[in-house]
């Protein structure tokens, strides 16, 4: 959650020097190189299994090539704590998808839990802060809520699939079948030169070493063995990362709207901690 959280605004610092298409090639090309030797080093490495290609395909497009994508190019034109809490609405689509598609069990102070996050994140969203009138804006939080549906139906698949092969050992697979999608679109796009730096270099490591190959293992492992639900209002940590981050580094305003969401969003996290100690 910390490394996602604090990721928000490097992003953001990384995208003057960088085209978000390439920024998100670049991520995904770390990520790849790190799990394939850390798998090699582990003597793991293999192809997947047939059971597993449509987690590969359906992982590698939403959660790696799609998601990856959108929130970059939604950073180009919203703030970063903006951004992160955007990309992270997650739980509203979720939310109805586990109950109806997967049949996982809620019960009242679960629903309450989520209530009360969605209520958070709902009063953090303001539909009211920011200008209608501005169509690269308007463009830039359709495309974060786009990449929040995206995941959710990632989650979906990841709790629904059937897997023969670990995370770790699908998940180099799944970023070779990113790069198929994100390079190409990247090279045939007019995008910005690169304006190398120590600075970026060092954004585009902890991107793909950290917040990639190390952070998205996590999620999707998390994902596969919790709840959906639970997962979901989980990562509703990192919008508040995000906020604070930055909020610190970029000097982004906090304001009472901010710190009344956040607070609400705490208090649907707690409920659903408490509601897993007791069963």
């Amino acid at each position: 959650m910390i490394i996602w959280g604090v990721n928000w605004p490097i992003i953001k610092i990384g995208l003057r020097s960088i085209d978000p298409l390439w920024f998100a090639a670049a991520r995904l090309g770390i990520a790849l190189v790190t799990i394939s030797v850390l798998l090699l080093f582990l003597g793991r490495l293999k192809r997947p299994h047939r059971q597993d290609v449509p987690i590969v395909l359906g992982v590698g497009v939403m959660q790696f090539a799609v998601f990856v994508t959108l929130i970059n190019m939604g950073l180009t034109e919203v703030n970063a704590g903006r951004a992160a809490l955007l990309a992270y609405t997650t739980p509203l689509w979720v939310t109805p998808g586990a109950y109806f598609v997967l049949k996982e069990p809620v019960s009242r102070i679960k629903l309450v839990g989520a209530a009360v996050g969605i209520c958070g994140l709902l009063i953090l969203f303001n539909p009211l802060g920011f200008d209608w009138n501005d169509a690269s804006v308007v463009k830039g939080n359709i495309l974060l809520l786009v990449a929040a549906m995206v995941w959710a139906i990632s989650i979906l698949h990841i709790r629904q699939h059937k897997w023969k092969g670990s995370v770790l050992e699908l998940t180099p697979w799944q970023i070779m079948v990113a790069l198929l999608i994100v390079v190409p679109y990247a090279w045939f796009s007019n995008t910005q030169a690169v304006v190398w730096s120590a600075e970026l270099v060092l954004i585009l490591l902890y991107n793909g070493m950290l917040a990639t190959a190390l952070a998205q293992w996590a999620s999707i492992r998390a994902t596969q063995i919790l709840p959906a639900m639970t997962v979901s209002l989980g990562l509703l940590m990192v919008p508040l990362m995000g906020i604070l981050s930055s909020t610190i580094w970029l000097g982004e305003p906090f304001t009472m709207t901010l710190g009344l969401g956040a607070a609400l969003i705490v208090g649907g996290l707690l409920l659903q901690i408490n509601f897993r100690k007791q069963r």
